[in-house]
């Protein structure tokens, strides 16, 4: 065996060790809270929309959703496919009306292409995801398609090919509890509804269907009433007679966060709004936020009054107009500590449960009178479950259950009013033994972490050292080793719109490393790229690491400072320089 798979066995071997013994400690559980959302909205844009969306409904809905999203704390990225993917944005977050505009733009600029392959779409949507996780914000996929595929007879790929790749991507989703909603786009009627109902269903998600916009208030609103634990509130739907017609608002509590009012219509409408006071509240101002589409308004009250707001609305004589309304809430469901850690057959369970708003429980009892709570308790050991209602006690909900076998049981707390529920963690008990316990934040014995944290110790020093002698090993061999193919670079000025023409630069000549700047000759316009790197890689692929303060793409996916990103032939990138108005696009060919 050579020097360098020692080192490289022996590191493995005493990596995994470490692992093994982490990963039989107890995990620390994340608690409840309020959380934003990561979405990514996925797009069919090949030739045959023009005909199941000729009306670009799809464009619409994205946009729509994107203006019901809250002013800050969310991110959304955008996947338009055919049979591949031809635009793509990086997950964005949203901190300004600016973010919303300029996602809405990018979506009124994608074109159509030639064929269709869904789990393309699905595949490159999971991905983003699965490379933003861990962020504490919630999850969501959402397609708008007609369900059909049409695969490019030239490029060999076979349905079975994409059926097993969509597959793939529904199992990742579903394992890290991304739900993938479908709105299924039927205008000519060819809509493939079954295999959209199927994506959605194997990860939790809904399948709505529909071949006009009137229905995109309704199916968004439903998207986020279930990702959200929010319930729509019907509000109107009228005839316009040509004057301002009134429509009353009512604003339930304090608690609400924003009040979202969207107006649907064929023809323009004008809205006025007054307070529960009678005062007029200008449309837009400081607290009102407007957004509008060839579809929809989308009025937005922030942080609304409590009480009975009128909105006025003035429409074209007999256009149909429909008015709904969806609120957010800054509220959870937390339950109290069990008053016992143990439990057997004949035992009561006593839980108390509620709300809480950034992290402080709530003290206004009045948002609990308009409210239900049930327990729902499952029988884990034979599948039955039980829903017990629960008592209102001024401001929290207390419920019991006597435990009736000795089986494992999960609990969880539902409390709803007509504008939104929440779900409590889930608490799992243990009854199959006297010893049975109730768990739903695992703690860690002192004693025995203590003496996990010495075997961790040393097992860190010993990495340590083979890391170091292996890193010794690796820098001499790396900076030797060389490069193969080429970087074509065509550079854009983006204040004309010019493009210089394609430059092919030979990368054989190079020996572990080189800088961006090198391939630019140099050029002192240019000086920013000298902290982006590229490095040579197994399978005649590169490894670019941006140190810069550029943004780089690939694919239209942003890459973290820092991060290594790899490059196979083919691959497109994008290079936005920050001290002159250019852009760098890159393709790396072997």
């Amino acid at each position: 065996m050579t020097l360098r798979n020692r080192f490289k066995h022996a590191a493995i071997l005493v990596i995994l060790s470490l692992l093994m013994l982490l990963s039989s400690l107890p995990a620390a559980s994340a608690s409840g809270g309020g959380s934003g959302m990561d979405a990514v909205l996925v797009l069919d844009v090949s030739h045959s929309m023009a005909d199941s969306d000729r009306n670009k409904i799809g464009n619409e809905a994205m946009k729509m959703f994107i203006d019901m999203l809250s002013e800050e704390g969310n991110r959304v990225g955008i996947v338009a496919y055919t049979d591949q993917i031809e635009r793509e944005k990086a997950l964005l977050e949203i901190d300004s009306p600016e973010d919303k505009e300029s996602l809405k733009a990018f979506i009124d600029d994608l074109n159509r292409g030639s064929y269709t392959d869904i789990a393309v779409g699905m595949k490159e949507a999971v991905q983003i995801l699965s490379d933003g996780a861990d962020t504490g914000r919630e999850p969501i996929i959402i397609v708008l398609a007609d369900g059909n595929n049409s695969l490019d007879p030239k490029s060999g790929r076979t349905e079975a090919e994409s059926d097993r790749e969509m597959e793939k991507a529904v199992s990742t989703a579903k394992d890290r509890d991304i739900p993938i909603y479908t709105i299924g786009l039927n205008a000519d009627g060819t809509l493939n509804k079954d295999a959209l109902e199927q994506l959605a269903k194997g990860t939790g998600g809904k399948s709505f269907v529909t071949s006009s916009a009137d229905d995109l208030p309704r199916i968004l609103s439903e998207i986020f009433a279930s990702h959200l634990e929010l319930n729509i509130v019907p509000v109107d739907s009228f005839t316009a007679n040509g004057d301002y017609q009134k429509v009353k608002v009512t604003v339930p509590n304090s608690n609400v966060l924003e009040a979202n009012i969207s107006i649907m219509s064929d023809q323009p409408v004008e809205a006025k709004l007054a307070d529960p006071s009678g005062n007029a509240v200008a449309i837009p101002s400081q607290n009102v936020l407007l957004a509008k589409s060839k579809s929809y308004s989308l009025i937005k009250i922030v942080r609304p009054e409590q009480g009975e707001w009128t909105l006025q609305v003035k429409g074209v004589a007999q256009d149909k107009i429909d008015i709904n309304l969806i609120f957010n809430y800054d509220l959870t469901l937390e339950l109290e500590p069990l008053g016992q850690k143990s439990f057997a057959k004949g035992d009561t369970i006593n839980l108390n449960a509620f709300l809480a708003s950034g992290g402080q429980r709530l003290g206004d009892s009045a948002q609990y009178r308009n409210m239900n709570a049930v327990m729902n308790v499952k029988d884990v050991t034979n599948g039955k479950t039980e829903q017990i209602p629960m008592k209102l006690a001024d401001d929290y909900f207390e419920g019991s259950y006597k435990i009736p076998d000795s089986h494992d049981y999960e609990i969880t707390v539902r409390a709803e009013e007509q504008s939104f529920f929440r779900e409590s963690e889930t608490i799992a008990i243990s009854a199959s033994s006297r010893s049975g316990s109730a768990v739903s934040k695992p703690d860690v014995d002192t004693k025995e972490s203590g003496s996990y944290i010495g075997i961790i110790i040393a097992a860190v020093g010993a990495i340590a050292l083979l890391a170091a002698a292996y890193f010794v090993y690796r820098m001499m061999k790396e900076r030797s080793r060389g490069f193969v193919g080429q970087i074509v670079i065509e550079i854009r000025d983006e204040n004309t719109g010019d493009k210089s023409s394609p430059q092919y630069k030979r990368l054989s000549h190079f020996k572990g490393k080189f800088q961006l700047h090198h391939l630019l000759q140099l050029a002192p316009e240019f000086k920013e790229t000298d902290k982006i790197l590229f490095k040579p890689a197994d399978g005649d692929k590169l490894k670019m690491i941006n140190g810069s303060a550029c943004t780089v793409e690939k694919f239209g996916r942003a890459a973290a400072a820092g991060n290594e990103q790899e490059l196979k032939s083919g691959d497109r990138v994008t290079i936005t320089l920050t001290q002159v108005d250019k852009t760098i696009h890159m393709e790396y060919l072997v």
